[in-house]
């Protein structure tokens, strides 16, 4: 049992530490949305920061269903996973399209909701483990 809640408590890390990495990589974003308005060095710091904000989405993916494993609780933090990945493919296919009246508010709008996820830390995830008599 001791091993069961070590293993929650690791994972839920790990799902913070990724919310964490994917946050970054969005503001890392902005900033070089930022840059890529003054400078000519703008567009491939930009484009690099979508590779890791990309890999970060599906690094939470990841965490969520590994936070979920152990300790049997709602599946709910990978649903918030799933669909941050997809709208993450939407805005890189807007940004490749060079669509900015829709890739900038959703930008803005994914900055928002990754915020409101690291704020929320796995609280939901956190509960049911300790719910389950497993911490």
């Amino acid at each position: 049992m001791a091993t069961d809640a070590t293993a929650g408590h690791r994972s839920l890390t790990f799902l913070r530490i990724a919310v964490a990495l994917q946050t970054s990589a969005i503001f890392f974003q902005a900033v070089t949305a930022g840059v890529l308005l003054s400078s000519s060095h703008g567009e491939v710091l930009h484009s690099a920061g979508a590779r890791v904000m990309y890999a970060a989405s599906m690094l939470y993916v990841l965490a969520a269903v590994l936070a979920w494993r152990p300790g049997g609780g709602s599946p709910r933090p990978i649903l918030y996973a799933s669909g941050f990945l997809v709208v993450a493919s939407v805005q890189v296919v807007l940004g490749i399209a060079h669509v900015p009246s829709l890739h900038v508010p959703l930008g803005v709008l994914m900055f928002g909701l990754s915020v409101v996820a690291l704020a929320v830390g796995g609280r939901g995830a956190s509960s049911s483990v300790s719910r389950s008599g497993r911490a």
